[in-house]
């Protein structure tokens, strides 16, 4: 089985418009919730939106497209690829919930009206494809693919490149996820009763909800011969993942997190680790009450209860299809500096979850720490990534 490096990450969310930003702002806990500018809408609940960065100035109406270029840029920058994009066999697989499909409001809106119909929101949604617009954008050879699995798309969007790379489909793989903030989402976890009011809390005890993010989180992961043959001697691999359904409702966990367990367990076999060999868990934490409930159930079973983990929700807010590319490259980015920020927005235990998130600055250690995703459906994934070596 071929290894697999990460030698490149990207990044985009409320926290920072790159990496470098993002970074600086967990180190200060800085969180830049606020209210939503990008619609109107008569519903106050915060949000983490882009602020202060152009992104439309790719395509009009593509905001999703915009944040994972910017992101996908980072990341070729970062693994210095961008003369060798047409060198090698190079696959774009990106998840995605809201993407650029919901420009179909515009005609939906027309339609029910009564007017005549503009066909250009429909030339919009057809061009949703958003490994494909990608890749052309890149010049890439492929192989496309765009994963839609709710929350958890970013996270599975790196699992499918991993196994591209693995069964030699390419040489290079850029994966991850991307969403913008829309109306439709917005509206619908409102209806659903699960947004906050005020800055989430993961894990906390008086949790009242998520708040809802933007962003597009990117890795470049290259077969390590190619790295080599490239002269990218990376210090970072991701080396296992896992995905399982609990196949037991539309929008709750199973109560015993039997899927969320199954996911953990197949990516730690996947990467011939033990539980007691992860130094940290980035864990899905959106602040809602069953997810925390039954995520921190599975964490303590897995791991124990001297398990580090957080969840930088509160720095981001819940970016849907983008959280497992943010968190994956969050995770990456934080093996390699050695350390991670405190889970902002915690401050007291929940006496029904056993464990309880890092509520300062922690130094790290170990070589190897998780990252997972929940997901509306019953969707679980986790990703395993090492460090090793000597970075160059």
């Amino acid at each position: 089985m071929r290894r697999v490096a990460i030698t490149g990450i990207g990044a985009i969310s409320a926290a920072g418009n790159n990496l470098s930003e993002t970074l600086d702002a967990f180190w200060h806990e800085r969180s830049n919730l606020g209210s939503v500018s990008l619609f109107s809408t008569t519903l106050t609940y915060p949000v983490f939106e882009i602020k202060g960065v152009d992104v439309g100035k790719y395509d009009k109406g593509m905001r999703t497209l915009n944040l994972a270029l910017r992101a996908v840029r980072e990341a070729i920058d970062d693994a210095e690829l961008q003369n060798d994009l047409q060198e090698f066999k190079v696959g774009v697989c990106l998840g995605t919930t809201v993407a650029s499909q919901l420009n179909d409001l515009e005609f939906y809106r027309a339609y029910r009206s009564g007017k005549n119909v503009s066909i250009n929101s429909v030339d919009r949604f057809l061009k949703g494809n958003l490994s494909e617009a990608v890749g052309r954008k890149i010049k890439a050879s492929g192989p496309f693919a765009t994963v839609v699995n709710a929350c958890s798309s970013g996270t599975d969007a790196i699992g499918v490149a991993l196994s591209w790379l693995r069964n030699g489909l390419c040489d290079i793989a850029i994966a991850g996820g991307a969403d913008e903030l829309n109306l439709i989402p917005f509206c619908g976890f409102a209806s659903l009763g699960v947004l906050s009011d005020s800055l989430c809390a993961p894990f906390d005890r008086d949790r009242k909800g998520l708040n809802l993010g933007e962003g597009a989180g990117i890795l470049v992961l290259e077969a390590e011969p190619v790295a080599r043959q490239r002269g990218r001697n990376s210090d970072l691999f991701l080396c296992g993942y896992g995905l399982a359904s609990d196949a037991y409702h539309l929008t709750a966990p199973h109560p015993e997190g039997v899927g969320l367990e199954a996911a953990l367990r197949r990516a730690l076999s996947e990467a011939d680790i033990a539980p007691g060999d992860v130094c940290f868990v980035n864990a899905h934490g959106t602040a809602t009450q069953d997810n925390d409930k039954i995520e921190g159930k599975v964490l303590n079973r897995v791991f124990g209860p001297d398990l580090t983990f957080l969840s930088t929700k509160g720095f981001t807010g819940h970016t849907l299809g983008a959280a497992g590319g943010l968190e994956a490259a969050f995770t990456a980015a934080a093996l390699r500096k050695k350390w991670i920020p405190a889970s902002i927005g915690f401050k007291n235990q929940d006496s029904t979850i056993s464990i309880a998130p890092i509520m300062k600055k922690t130094t790290l250690s170990g070589n190897f720490a998780v990252s997972t995703s929940l997901a509306f459906g019953g969707n679980n994934s986790a990703l395993v990534i090492e460090k090793r070596g000597h970075h160059t």
